[in-house]
């Protein structure tokens, strides 16, 4: 994306001269009013002072933004801005807006970025300012593409080339080529694309305007791989990576390291793909802890940006059996996607380190590092002779300095790191690594009879991890499309939603042949009785125990507890022994437009007579207020009431109380939960619509529950009737009274009760409910 950034900082110059205007001015009018003079010129002084501050804070906030800190060049620009109003200097307003509708339309708020941009424009052309009407115009052309309003786009972008030429504006008129290029890129038009692409890198060279020819090379790259023309993409993406290393962009710099992994992977280069997309998901996840403050809504877009990425490297990993690489990515998209609803996990030891680097890819990097020292070196005539030698060895003598990234990849020390890697791979394919060692010290380790499973949906195939105790990690592949098995998944959730379907266990064999099916021999001889789920994309609106082997349900033969990536280091945490509980029921009343739920009450009261350590609260005694308050000094918090797990925006997903306040699923978060063991939500449900979506507010409860520190939380998918979750719930905690009972046998075991019940057999009433947690 091209900004327009830098060609402000000959527009801070200029502000001085208006600065200085002011000044001659108000001396002018001085004369006219002796008594006054002093008081005018403090005021000058004051108004000079408080512009010089506010150029400052915007010059400030350009430098945040090019290394990506949007949170601090947000309050920069509001800062400036503020003052600019306030001594009402609106070229400086200019400035301020169009700045802060630059970083909105960074991090994907289009029409955000509009609504600012649109108000620069009427600014600008207020005070004839054609340099900002031309940049403002520019802006909005890129904003409008994309929305993909692709002729509005060239519309602008046409003007803001007529006036970047008419008051000679070489910056601008290179950056308005540039957005022009972007515009015919998204229609498809990429050898005109390319053609104004390389207009703009002729301008910006000449006019060493270092971020334009950054980002015009970066265009270039993506309209040549558009054509298949995947040297010269391979070439200008390359180029690109070492202007934005060179000035610090963070964002280009992960974009042209995931897109040299996507050329290279496609050229079956995976070795070398493999380490650029490591080097890039490092580098987002550097940029992703600096944008975690923001609002949650300006940053909608950037997981769907950066996704591919972590996929497309599971993928190649994958593809070379480095299952344990692949499992780590998979770690970090999951908390990706939880950050992308909540904007607030933390992650976990086994996350917070990015992608884990070889020793062979980080030599590979050291020799990339010296290659561009030593060209720097060569381009300053500084090299010594053995230095020339040395280059010369790297890129093969060749000294076009378009061919020396090729010729790198091929020279003799890079290829010989790649023989490396293969030679690694054919031994074995997995590293017994740190992480593999956590994984088994802290939760195998404890649970022997225990698995994780990691599905792994990809467009052509679906790919699975199986990390066990005793073995290496085992992989096995599904060749199945991802809309093949999406509508699988729907035609099942349609069938559990259906108390009446006869139909459910179609789709249940077929679920369980692809995703069980794969490790029967391996599940069998190990003795598992426990699979710990880390399910991805629509496998998350289903529930792993209501998969069929035509002879029974998963849940009658394991029990089964989900997980969140970034929550593994939960299954640390030891239980709180003696139950005592706060039972809430949401009763007859009906508040908010919900309907009452009578079978709480009965609920509610067969726990307390269960467990004399119970508190009761029902319908308008029910309150945000005395849940909040109470809910840390229980170990187990029960929560019978209506609640909705909704697509989109976690503020859409609540729990209601008998007082008619809801709590959001972020509101949760800030609960004090550290001595609760257990939380069950018992008329909870998935709020989903016609369309599924990636299913990750279903996980995105559990994660919040486990961040306000409860070990465990058991919600449902779907809404079983009032009687339905009144029998799972007294089955579930008749087992938990026993003692030396898990959460999650105790939920399998109701599960099965009611398997073998003639009027809850069906999977709608009793597979609706799972554990997320250390259930174990």
């Amino acid at each position: 994306m091209a900004m327009n950034l830098d060609s402000r900082k000959g527009g801070v110059k200029a502000s001085r001269f208006y600065g200085l205007m002011f000044v001659a001015l108000t001396g002018i009018l001085g004369m006219v009013s002796p008594p006054d003079l002093g008081l005018m010129t403090v005021q000058a002084q004051t108004t000079q002072d408080r512009k010089a501050e506010a150029d400052r804070l915007l010059n400030q906030g350009n430098q945040q933004y090019q290394i990506s800190q949007f949170e601090q060049a947000f309050q920069s620009y509001q800062q400036a801005l503020n003052i600019y109003r306030e001594i009402k200097f609106r070229q400086g307003e200019l400035w301020a807006l169009g700045s802060t509708g630059i970083v909105y339309q960074a991090l994907g708020k289009y029409d955000k970025a509009i609504e600012f941009l649109e108000q620069t424009l009427a600014i600008a052309r207020e005070i004839k300012d054609r340099l900002g009407e031309g940049q403002s115009l520019g802006n909005l052309g890129l904003a409008y593409r994309n929305l993909g309003k692709y002729d509005k786009a060239i519309e602008f972008h046409l003007q803001s080339i007529e006036i970047a030429r008419e008051i000679k504006d070489r910056s601008g008129e290179g950056n308005a080529l540039g957005n022009l290029g972007l515009a015919y890129y998204s229609l498809g038009k990429y050898d005109k694309a390319i053609e104004f692409q390389l207009q703009r890198l002729a301008i910006a060279r000449e006019i060493k305007y270092r971020s334009g020819e950054m980002y015009g090379l970066h265009s270039l790259g993506y309209a040549y791989r558009s054509l298949d023309r995947d040297r010269e993409a391979m070439i200008s993406f390359q180029q690109a990576l070492t202007i934005a290393r060179e000035i610090g962009d963070r964002s280009i710099e992960g974009y042209a390291l995931a897109n040299l992994g996507n050329v290279l992977s496609k050229a079956k280069r995976s070795e070398l793909a493999i380490l650029f997309y490591k080097q890039s998901i490092n580098i987002r996840e550097a940029i992703r802890k600096d944008i975690s403050k923001l609002d949650k809504d300006i940053q909608k877009s950037y997981l769907a940006t950066v996704e591919d990425t972590y996929r497309n490297l599971a993928d190649l990993l994958l593809k070379q059996d480095r299952i344990l690489e692949a499992q780590q990515v998979l770690d970090l998209l999951k908390v990706e996607e939880l950050n992308e609803y909540l904007r607030t996990p933390t992650r976990s030891s086994q996350t917070e380190q990015g992608t884990e680097l070889r020793n062979q890819e980080k030599q590979f990097i050291a020799l990339a590092l010296e290659l561009d020292e030593l060209q720097k070196r060569k381009l300053a005539n500084n090299i010594t002779a053995a230095e020339q030698e040395r280059l010369n060895k790297l890129v093969k003598s060749e000294q076009e300095q378009q061919n020396q990234f090729i010729a790198f990849l091929d020279s003799d020390p890079v290829q010989k790191l790649v023989e490396e890697l293969r030679l690694k791979e054919r031994q074995q394919n997995v590293d017994i690594t740190n992480n593999f060692q956590n994984l088994r010290t802290d939760i195998l380790s404890k649970y022997p009879n225990a698995v994780l499973l990691y599905p792994l949906i990809l467009e052509d195939r679906l790919e699975l991890i199986l990390v066990t105790a005793k073995t290496t990690p085992i992989r096995r592949t599904i060749n199945i499309k991802r809309e093949k098995l999406n509508q699988e998944i729907a035609d099942f959730l349609a069938g559990l939603r259906d108390s009446g379907s006869e139909d459910v266990k179609q789709p249940a064999q077929q679920l369980h042949t692809w995703l069980i099916k794969p490790f029967e021999t391996e599940l069998a001889e190990l003795k598992i009785d426990t699979i710990i789920y880390a399910p991805d994309g629509q496998l998350r609106y289903i529930p792993l125990t209501a998969l069929n082997d035509g002879k029974q349900w998963l849940v009658e033969k394991y029990r089964v507890n989900n997980i969140t990536a970034a929550s593994l280091t939960k299954f640390n945490k030891p239980p709180i022994a003696t139950p005592k509980i706060f039972a809430g029921a949401f009763g007859n009343v009906k508040q908010q437009g919900f309907s009452g739920l009578p079978a709480t009450l009965t609920e509610v009261k067969k726990i307390a007579e269960r467990f004399p350590n119970t508190s009761t609260f029902v319908e308008t005694a029910f309150t945000k207020e005395i849940t909040t308050t109470n809910s840390n000094s229980y170990t187990i918090l029960h929560l019978a009431t209506h609640g909705k797990l909704a697509i989109g925006d976690p503020k859409n997903s609540f729990i209601i109380f008998g007082d008619g306040e809801k709590a959001t699923i972020s509101d949760i978060r800030k609960w004090a939960l550290t001595n609760v063991d257990l939380v069950v939500l018992s008329a909870c449900q998935s709020g989903l619509g016609g369309k599924l979506g990636s299913g990750v507010e279903i996980l995105g409860l559990g994660y919040q529950m486990q961040a306000a520190g409860a070990r465990v939380a058991i919600a449902s998918l779907w809404l079983v009737n009032d009687e339905g979750t009144q029998a799972l719930m007294t089955a579930f905690y008749s087992e938990l009274q026993k003692g030396n009972v898990t959460v999650t046998e105790a939920l399998r075991r109701a599960q099965v009760a009611l398997i073998k019940s003639p009027k809850y057999n069906h999977p709608n009433y009793w597979s609706a409910f799972f554990a997320i947690g250390n259930g174990l």
